[in-house]
């Protein structure tokens, strides 16, 4: 019977792959083997014996069943594991797991899973970043709403609203290549960290060990890898996820009925909206999108609460991080592939954007007005009073803000003829948004190292 909704809903396969039961197996064996041929390239085992069990580490040899025998009998996960390859090595079994404790193998092995989780993760990143510049580029010139407060504000185009998701993605993707060499790192170092089960040779083993597996060395120890680095990858995810959550915000708040501006793709032949409402087509990818990202978020307290253990170490992290880690890594995986999925199919209603300009009544305009008449050489503070003023006038008396500028004899008197109608056209005034769009776009391709557009 499935019970996580991991299990039959949420989430690639991919990813679900690198921490499945099978691939924690494995992924634990590569370690042991690291280890073997340490200690035979400082002289501690035979040659011979590193081969044979760098031979046996894997899951061929070890089966997951077999572990799980033995752990049933020994109530302990890696001594099952450690079991499990000895019997497959004859006398070099007697090497297996020489000088370790269960956390060098199990953090170890962690972070090659983190190192395949971030690997995913940045191809993601990368596909919402070109997908977003694509949209962007689309509407470089298209000229909507900008709102403050849920209010009108002034005009902006949706090319440079898409261009500020591409810049917060790319500081993401800057986020976590920064974060690997404090994330993907391991530890060979013995029960406390002293390495003291590995004599005068530790420095070397640890050091050996990681550079065979591609990790960083977790310097000073305890029994396990410090869980600040593991806070710092939930917390990478939840940001992440969070910024998804903003986005996805914004595509349901735009296709609003009243709104309507913009729409996730909707199959109208197959697809249902609602079981009773069959007229309904909902933002379900974006909703779906801010349910997830919450549940992400969730995770980071109980890992920042997992950095909290009693002297060395104790066992509090350990059952909680069974479903922090790998749960944080799907959802996030899930959450941005779901976004590129809704940006890559996103229908944009131009004339509706035109249409809610229109309704404004001009008074989006009121800036531009303030700011022309400054240049004609009103004082700022003299021009922002007197189109507060008469903006307030025109709307108690339900006049549209240029009839309402006409009519006032200061204003007509700097802005002359066509002046106010220039003035007030909102596609004059979205400032250098399509400039910004071209360089954000740029600034990307430059990131990325390939041509987007």
């Amino acid at each position: 019977m499935l019970i996580c909704p991991l299990d039959y809903r949420y989430g690639k396969k991919e990813m679900k792959a690198v921490f499945s039961e099978e691939n924690r197996l494995r992924t634990q064996l590569l370690v042991e083997a690291a280890l073997a041929r340490a200690h035979a390239a400082v002289g501690n085992i035979p040659e011979e014996a590193a081969e044979t069990i760098t031979e046996k580490c894997s899951p061929e040899h070890v089966r997951l069943e077999r572990v799980k025998e033995i752990e049933a009998e020994t109530k302990h996960d890696v001594m099952a594991m450690v079991n499990a390859i000895s019997e497959q090595c004859g006398d070099a079994g007697r090497y297996v797991h020489l000088g370790a404790t269960s956390n060098d193998i199990v953090d170890t092995a962690a972070a090659l899973e983190f190192k395949a989780a971030l690997d995913m993760i940045e191809r993601d990143l990368d596909m919402l970043i070109i997908t977003l510049c694509a949209l962007a580029a689309r509407h470089r010139d298209t000229v909507m709403m900008g709102r403050t407060h849920g209010q009108f504000a002034i005009p902006t185009t949706f090319g440079f609203k898409i261009s500020g998701y591409v810049m917060e993605m790319l500081r993401h993707r800057d986020r976590l290549r920064e974060a690997r060499s404090r994330v993907c790192v391991g530890k060979m170092s013995g029960a406390i960290g002293t390495g003291a089960g590995f004599g005068d040779k530790f420095f070397r083993i640890q050091q050996l060990v990681m550079q065979d597996l591609g990790l960083g060395v977790e310097e000073a120890a305890t029994q396990i890898v410090g869980r600040d680095r593991y806070a710092e990858l939930v917390f990478l995810f939840s940001i992440i996820a969070t910024s998804c959550e903003r986005f996805a915000t914004e595509v349901r708040n735009l296709q609003r009925s009243e709104i309507a501006e913009v729409a996730e793709a909707f199959d109208a032949k197959k697809q249902v909206g609602s079981s009773t409402m069959a007229q309904k087509r909902n933002p379900m990818l974006s909703e779906n999108v801010c349910g997830l990202a919450r549940i992400v978020r969730a995770y980071l307290d109980p890992q920042l609460e997992c950095m909290v253990l009693w002297h060395e170490r104790d066992l509090t992290n350990s059952s909680a991080e069974r479903f922090i880690l790998p749960h944080a890594a799907v959802l996030t995986d899930d959450i941005l592939s779901k976004m590129t999925d809704v940006f890559a199919h996103l229908t944009v209603n131009e004339a509706n954007m035109l249409r809610n300009i229109d309704s404004a009544g001009g008074f989006i305009m009121a800036e531009s007005v303030l700011l022309a008449l400054a240049g004609k050489g009103m004082g700022r503070q003299e021009a922002h009073e007197l189109v507060r003023k008469v903006s307030r006038k025109a709307e108690d008396e339900g006049k549209d803000l240029k009839e309402a500028l006409k009519a006032n004899r200061a204003v007509t008197k700097l802005l002359r003829g066509k002046e106010l109608d220039k003035v007030m056209d909102p596609t004059n005034y979205v400032g250098k948004a399509p400039e910004m769009v071209d360089r954000t776009i740029a600034y990307a391709e430059a990131k990325l190292g390939r041509k987007i557009i």
